[in-house]
């Protein structure tokens, strides 16, 4: 799978350790999970304990806000599922059902999101719907390009943008009916 902001090996395999380490430090995810914006996250102890398993560049003030939203994002996740890409897996089928597991409507909702709080509330709930299930690093790269648009505007070029990226995903993968 191809990453557009979690290029570097180091990088993913830091971030994938961090998450795992969660299992035996039920108070950090504690913490982080009781985040209701990402700023609440800036100021927590297990914010600061992830940012020193990172790569330096992601304590930088520009990069502050994207990095709590993906350590607070991610103590919502309890299992990597790395078959699919996060968009691809909101599409999954529902158990039991013909149904998506993320509806179109909610989608929508995650996709038009106007500011960091507004996404991860969004982000949490889909999280939950996909039963704390996801691919973690797609998940995070989406976090990282999410912001990257938020902050400096989205790029000219469509097939760049994270809302196409994410749609293609998303629709390709919804379940015939």
């Amino acid at each position: 799978m191809n990453y557009i902001y979690l290029k570097d090996d180091d990088e993913r395999r830091n971030l994938l350790a961090w998450w795992r380490s969660l299992d035996e430090k039920h108070g950090d995810r504690a913490r982080l999970r009781r985040a209701e914006t990402p700023d609440d996250v800036l100021l927590s102890q297990p914010f600061f304990r992830f940012l020193q398993r990172m790569p330096e560049e992601w304590a930088t003030r520009y990069r502050l806000q994207s990095s709590a939203l993906v350590a607070a994002t991610l103590a919502h996740v309890k299992k990597s599922r790395e078959d699919k890409s996060f968009a691809a897996q909101m599409a999954s089928r529902k158990e039991g059902t013909d149904k998506p597991a993320v509806s179109e409507l909610r989608f929508g909702q995650l996709q038009k999101s106007r500011n960091p709080e507004e996404f991860f509330r969004c982000l949490r709930r889909v999280v939950h719907l996909l039963n704390a299930t996801v691919n973690v690093l797609s998940l995070s790269d989406g976090i990282l390009h999410w912001m990257k648009e938020y902050e400096y505007g989205v790029d000219r070029t469509p097939v760049k943008r994270l809302a196409v990226s994410w749609a293609v995903d998303y629709y390709k993968n919804l379940p015939k009916s």
